[in-house]
């Protein structure tokens, strides 16, 4: 099914985008000694949690893959990101001189290569760093000297075509007096090269698929009517959306076969294929969202996205003058030809997505804020980043933020 052929933000639009060497299919991994060889590197250190660093089924395929360039593992990531975390993981680059960063797991792993790589560049000491860090938010990129990245994931949030990372940092890293939340963006912290391999995800555990899937969804989503948004990423994240349903549906009918896998990957690369760009990115209000409800709490991106995604989509179709592209939504989700507004169709299709994956409807039903906190939630959520990137025309005030929380409650 064809969209609508107009972007819905203008006829001119600029779109820069420098993305990776990308590799899919069944063993893939296979060939990282090859593709590292093709850059002239020489010794990677694979970057990885605990958990996936022993689990053969994960670890073995990319250390035999990448053969005698195979220079460690540090498997000390962590959900948290710790900013000294990426240091230890510095030592290690260093102690082993290693030219090149693996970085193999879901987005906390790929986050913490990111941040090492930017790390690796600087001659500043640690506490320089975490000093800088809690003042702005944010860790400086040199200009050059950066260590380069493979990205294999092994989740489905869509983690990996991005030149951004979150990291935080805490007192007892002894680095800092309070603890604190940010990031590092650009151009060049963009992975060299990412493969996703179908029986390296099967191995991760369904709980754990089932949300990053959401949050991979979500990005498809957000692409389409973020204010940035073009006919080229308009064109992957159609296709990419379309693919994503297909696969999610066979994944909540009990499917587990690479077919299954292949279409989840395909479907993954293509809605966050473009949308993080040198200086901007689509991430829009549901990841504003997402960071809110999480900051601070034991909550997971993906379920947190489950819960507010249909709420926001609402809250969005409802605001006169907003420009959320429900048609163009429509169109993605196979739900174009149901006649009349195409709103409901769109809210009751991601709707229909959670409970294919069998996440929470409810901010009740998990360990998010409760409802006491929900001022100091909206104002967080205003406050991110990505609410720049809101569809055209949304001014939203906390009372409307604080009233979507509470229609998820």
């Amino acid at each position: 099914m064809t969209p609508p052929s107009s972007n819905g933000r203008g006829s001119a639009f600029r779109f820069e985008y420098e993305p990776p060497t990308i590799r899919v299919g069944v063993g893939c991994v296979a060939a990282l000694g090859a593709e590292l060889e093709r850059r002239g590197l020489e010794r990677a250190l694979v970057v990885c949690g605990s958990t996936v660093g022993d689990t053969p089924a994960v670890i073995d395929p990319v250390t035999v893959g990448l053969g005698d360039r195979l220079a460690g593992v540090f498997d000390e990531t962590t959900p948290a990101k710790r900013l000294a975390t990426a240091f230890d993981g510095l030592e290690r680059l260093r102690a082993e001189n290693a030219d090149v960063l693996v970085s193999l797991g879901g987005g906390s792993s790929l986050d913490v290569a990111k941040v090492i790589s930017a790390l690796s560049a600087s001659d500043r000491s640690p506490a320089g760093i975490a000093s800088a860090f809690a003042e702005t938010g944010t860790i400086t990129v040199p200009d050059e000297g950066l260590v380069p990245i493979v990205a294999i994931p092994t989740t489905l949030a869509g983690a990996d075509l991005s030149q951004v990372a979150g990291v935080t940092v805490a007192p007892e890293s002894g680095l800092v007096e309070e603890a604190h939340n940010g990031g590092v963006a650009d151009p060049r912290l963009m992975p060299a090269a990412a493969c996703y391999d179908p029986e390296l995800v099967a191995t991760t555990p369904e709980s754990v698929l089932a949300g990053s899937a959401m949050n991979g969804f979500d990005k498809g989503l957000e692409t389409i009517y973020a204010s940035n948004a073009t006919p080229i990423t308009d064109a992957t994240a159609t296709r990419g959306l379309r693919t994503l349903v297909d696969g999610l549906a066979a994944f909540g009918d009990g499917k587990r076969d690479t077919g299954t896998f292949e279409t989840l990957l395909e479907g993954i690369v293509l809605v966050q294929y473009g949308i993080s760009r040198p200086g901007e990115t689509t991430l829009s209000i549901i990841h504003a969202f997402g960071h809110g409800l999480t900051r601070g709490y034991d909550l997971q991106q993906g379920t947190a996205h489950a819960v507010v995604a249909p709420h926001v989509l609402e809250y969005l179709f409802e605001r006169e003058g907003v420009d959320a592209r429900p048609a163009v939504l429509a169109a993605a989700l196979g739900v174009a030809e149901t006649p009349g507004d195409p709103a409901d169709p769109v809210v009751d299709a991601v709707r229909e997505v959670r409970d294919t994956l069998g996440l929470p409807a409810r901010l009740r039903d998990v360990s998010g804020p409760d409802p006491e906190a929900f001022d100091a939630v909206a104002n967080a959520i205003l406050e991110d980043r990505f609410m720049a990137n809101a569809p055209p025309g949304l001014a939203p005030s906390a009372t409307e933020i604080e009233d979507v929380l509470e229609r998820a409650w």
